[in-house]
């Protein structure tokens, strides 16, 4: 796999050129230059860990790279993820990254699978590369790519970032341990918020990414100790690094095929429950909330369960903060009540999810309340554009 005949490589006069800064290191030389060319890598995603990563091996003279994703740029993507331009938003990621890696190195061969990566496509689209790089952002599917690296027999270089931190690590390499190691069950839905939901700096993934890259590098080149054992845990507002040892489990379920990894990680279940307590919430339009406002009646109180950082960035007038937090423990319950009393209730957050989960906490404690439907988002699309979306 990562032994390839290097008779059959060649470089031309322009690579020679292009890469003479590796050719100079013993470690490199041109026999790497050319395992480097030879290698066939393939990067699942293309957001924050993937957009430094796809850059860097490029540039590094990967000879194939395949790159797995089925998002458009956002214009909240630019923050972190550097191969996409503002010229891009609203376009598929792959063609961007695509295009960017051949600006960079046009020689480079790229493959483009515009999916999602399933257990019913996901051998079929790994099997052919040497190195799979994960760079994905949820659960199932890192499950699902530890789990396929597995059985095809593939190194697995895996990130993951969160807030100021992130982690990286090699798994399933020469003898070492797979992802199911270090998390033999994934944690309870909605208990790891997203990027979208707890943010992140946009410079942590860079460092993660090129880490990624690096290790990447060292395994065709079949140079160095890679984090082979070893989850490399990262501290950016400290700016520490730590380590920990891994080690493979004997006990653990051996491997045998691809399963269903939502419902493994629970996300349907989670999703049914979601729904069948939205069934006995009421919800109200942003439209019919500023009827409610434009009446001049105080017969409602309008509850924003927020972030105090987030109520910040952008507030619908005459709405007091209780984040969901304050709900969770206990406190904000006692407040709402006080608020409430005897008025209607209406809460809201982002996009509608936190209110939900707040009323229907809220509703245990005998408190009915109304969820604004699409929240503060749907506010600023429909009703005060000087509101900022975020």
């Amino acid at each position: 796999m990562l032994n390839p005949n290097l008779e059959q490589i060649q470089l031309t006069p322009e690579e020679y050129e292009r890469y003479s800064r590796h050719l100079i290191l013993p470690e490199v030389g041109l026999e790497g230059q050319k395992r480097l060319k030879a290698a066939k890598v393939l990067c699942i995603g293309t957001g924050g860990l993937g957009s430094p990563l796809l850059l860097y091996l490029a540039a590094a003279g990967i000879g194939t790279l395949g790159i797995v994703d089925f998002d458009v740029v956002d214009r909240s993507n630019l923050q972190r993820q550097v191969i996409h331009g503002t010229s891009w938003v609203s376009k598929p990621k792959i063609e961007s990254a695509k295009h960017r890696i051949h600006e960079i190195n046009p020689a480079c061969e790229v493959h483009l699978y515009e999916t999602r990566l399933s257990s019913e496509n996901a051998l079929k689209i790994i099997e052919p590369y040497d190195i799979v790089v994960d760079g994905t952002d949820n659960f199932p599917t890192r499950y699902l790519v530890n789990d396929a690296c597995v059985l095809l027999n593939k190194p697995n270089v895996y990130g993951s970032i969160f807030r100021f931190e992130g982690q990286a690590t090699v798994f399933n390499y020469e003898g070492g341990p797979n992802y199911r190691d270090l998390y033999p069950e994934p944690p309870p839905p909605g208990m790891v918020p997203s990027c979208a939901e707890g943010g992140v700096l946009g410079i942590l993934p860079g460092i993660i990414g090129v880490i990624q890259a690096t290790e990447t590098i060292k395994i065709v080149l079949g140079r160095g100790t890679t984090l082979n054992g070893r989850l490399l845990l990262y501290n950016s507002l400290d700016m520490t690094f730590r380590e920990l040892k891994l080690r493979p489990n004997p006990e653990r379920p051996v491997i045998e095929k691809l399963i269903d990894y939502e419902q493994f990680c629970g996300i349907p279940q989670a999703k049914a429950q979601e729904e069948q307590q939205r069934k006995y919430l009421s919800e109200m339009t942003v439209s019919e909330l500023k009827q409610l406002i434009d009446r001049g009646v105080d017969d409602f109180v309008l509850v924003d369960v927020r972030n105090p950082n987030e109520y910040e960035i952008a507030k619908i007038d005459g709405a007091t903060l209780i984040p969901l937090s304050e709900i969770e423990n206990g406190r904000g319950v006692e407040k709402i009540k006080a608020m409430a009393n005897g008025r209607q209730l209406i809460a809201h957050c982002k996009m509608g999810g936190r209110s939900a989960r707040a009323l229907s906490i809220l509703k245990e404690s005998g408190i009915d309340g109304t969820n604004l439907k699409g929240g503060i988002n749907a506010w600023s699309q429909e009703i005060d554009s000087s509101v900022p979306m975020y």
